[in-house]
């Protein structure tokens, strides 16, 4: 399989994922300023959409959007617990994560990663951010993961999208159970691979 990746963006959850997972995989680099690989392939012909994840199966077919991404990783070595059984409450309790996490947190990121948003217009997503930060942080109480004891594809995609706060100006000092919760996923040995890759570490 290839993991077409970015450095740092959402790509880092599937990145994650397949290291949990002890998959083979190639991670390709994929510039989304230039939409090049590094042989200066246009990444639009692999994937239309432009953005990152894509993921390439050994059929050749490909597969993009990160939560998609998440349960098919998850699903190829289910031994590894890193989702629950199809059609099981857990399952939807999962999924219910990572629809919060994209739609709320990962979207409310990408306006201020946006040079062209108005300074107003990003204050008022660092409140809702900061928010939405503190409902987490709430739900992690007396949690070592989102899903209680278990690591679950639903924390790679957290981590990622919590990982973007400090250097987006959304402060989560005051949040111990989400501070807590970031170092314990960060020191995880496959999340320490996959940022070593990608030289975030």
């Amino acid at each position: 399989m290839k993991l077409y990746y970015s450095p740092g963006a959402c790509s880092l959850s599937p990145h994650i994922v397949l290291r949990e997972a002890g998959l083979a995989f190639e991670p390709v680099l994929a510039s989304t300023k230039t939409h090049q690989l590094a042989d200066g392939t246009d990444y639009y012909t692999i994937n239309p959409k432009g953005y990152v994840p894509m993921l390439e199966l050994d059929t050749g077919e490909r597969l993009s959007e990160g939560p998609a991404i998440l349960q098919y990783i998850a699903d190829q070595v289910p031994t590894k617990n890193l989702v629950p059984a199809n059609g099981t409450m857990l399952r939807y309790r999962v999924q219910e994560w990572l629809n919060f996490i994209t739609s709320e947190l990962h979207k409310g990121f990408g306006v201020l990663f946006n040079p062209a948003m108005p300074e107003e217009a990003k204050a008022v997503m660092r409140g809702k951010l900061q928010g939405r930060m503190a409902w987490v942080d709430g739900q992690l109480g007396g949690k070592a993961y989102l899903m209680g004891e278990h690591f679950s594809v639903a924390d790679a995609y957290l981590y990622t999208c919590t990982r973007w706060s400090g250097r987006m100006g959304v402060d989560i000092g005051g949040l111990p159970n989400l501070t807590a919760y970031m170092a314990r996923v960060g020191a995880r040995p496959a999340v320490q691979e996959a940022l070593k890759v990608e030289n975030l570490s």
